[in-house]
């Protein structure tokens, strides 16, 4: 029985990478014959997955941090391709703040066009930027200013979005991302309000991923960049269709399935893929909100909520494998 292990980081507990040996631990031991797969969808850990479909080598430069404070960053680099991957979160990532540092009023993504000189000056001319994971609320002024005119010239620049979000309102950068960045209510505002008096970002605030990372969607859109989907970037990158071709069962999932799930994430994407190919999949979450369980509308064959405890994921990953493997094996049984 051929199960395909395809989950995305649980963040700040499990990578891609663990998760999926997690899963397929489980399942192993229930005689399954597993599939490790490990996804992201253009946050944090995207590099890791593109190096497995890839290859390539991590190279490293100097940034700064979101408050500005000096720090190195790897990127990875795809040499007979001239081609680099820079994750936003390397340089202006929220985990390298602690809460009390969290600042989306006063952090900067200059950080990120940093990390983008470093990959320049190997000899990238293709740079695929990962936007998930940052601390900034910003609209890329940051980026901009630190970007010297025509830095980019000839540059094939495509922008990994993890969300579908646009730049304003309700679903925008400071509305929707901003309190999870230690944005008061009031902050939001203010923050909004900044978004909208950056002229040269409206021609693309309605561009889905404008949004994502604080806005630096719209400011690399401004730039010239592509904005993609950062999950559907990824499946295609490891031949999602061909590797699951024939399998009996598709496990995705992350940390939290709720309303951002549906917006972009690998949950979404797989399950959408598994019903075109009439494969189920079961999603899982360490926690499950009511707003993920439209999941089931996206083709997802079942939802599997974990114990939500991050010191027993590794765990509940395997015993989620054993399981799912003993029940598939009963079925095609039967």
């Amino acid at each position: 029985m051929k199960l395909v292990c395809a989950p995305d980081s649980l963040k700040g507990v499990l990578a891609a990478p663990a998760a999926a040996r997690a899963l397929a631990d489980g399942a192993r031991r229930a005689g399954a014959d597993p599939v490790e797969l490990p996804l992201a969808d253009g946050g944090e850990g995207t590099a890791e997955v593109l190096r497995e479909a890839w290859g390539g080598t991590w190279r490293t430069t100097n940034v700064v941090d979101p408050l500005g404070r000096e720090r190195t960053a790897r990127f990875l680099y795809v040499e007979d391709r001239r081609l680099a991957v820079v994750e936003t979160a390397e340089a202006i990532g929220l985990p390298l703040l602690t809460e009390q540092e969290r600042d989306p009023l006063g952090a900067s993504s200059e950080g990120l066009a940093l990390l983008i000189r470093g990959a320049l000056a190997v000899g990238a001319r293709e740079l695929l930027v990962t936007l998930g994971g940052s601390a900034t609320v910003d609209g890329g002024a940051g980026l901009s200013n630190a970007l010297d005119s025509g830095e980019l010239a000839g540059i094939r620049v495509t922008a990994l979005c993890d969300v579908a979000n646009p730049l304003h309102g309700p679903r925008g950068a400071a509305r929707a991302f901003g309190p999870q960045k230690g944005a008061t209510e009031g902050d939001v505002l203010e923050l909004e309000r900044r978004l909208r008096a950056m002229p040269h970002l409206n021609p693309y605030a309605e561009l889905a991923g404008a949004g994502a990372a604080g806005g630096l969607g719209a400011a690399l859109a401004s730039l010239g960049a592509t904005l993609a989907s950062g999950a559907g970037a990824v499946l295609d990158a490891v031949d999602f269709g061909t590797r699951v071709a024939g399998s009996d069962l598709v496990v995705t999932g992350e940390g939290r399935v709720d309303a951002t799930s549906l917006e972009g994430k690998v949950p979404a994407s797989v399950a959408t893929a598994c019903d075109a190919l009439k494969i189920p999949c079961v999603v899982f979450g360490g926690e499950i909100d009511a707003a993920g369980k439209a999941l089931y509308d996206r083709g997802a064959t079942a939802l599997c909520a974990l114990s939500g405890q991050p010191q027993e994921a590794v765990e509940d990953l395997e015993r989620l494998g054993y399981g799912l493997a003993r029940l598939a094996a009963g079925l095609r049984r039967g």
